[in-house]
């Protein structure tokens, strides 16, 4: 989960640097759909494990 929710942010910040934004909205909006990708990758085994 560390690993992806990390990329989304290094990510959203490159692209601010890129664009030269000066809010980060890039940095919020991959942050937060890395978090939701995370959490469901996380959970998706949780509520269905896998089946034998």
């Amino acid at each position: 989960m560390a690993i992806i929710i990390t990329l989304g942010a290094f990510g959203g910040k490159k692209l601010d640097a890129y664009f030269s934004l000066q809010t980060p909205a890039f940095t919020i909006i991959l942050s937060l759909l890395s978090i939701a990708a995370a959490l469901y990758l996380a959970l998706k085994d949780f509520i269905f494990p896998p089946k034998k």
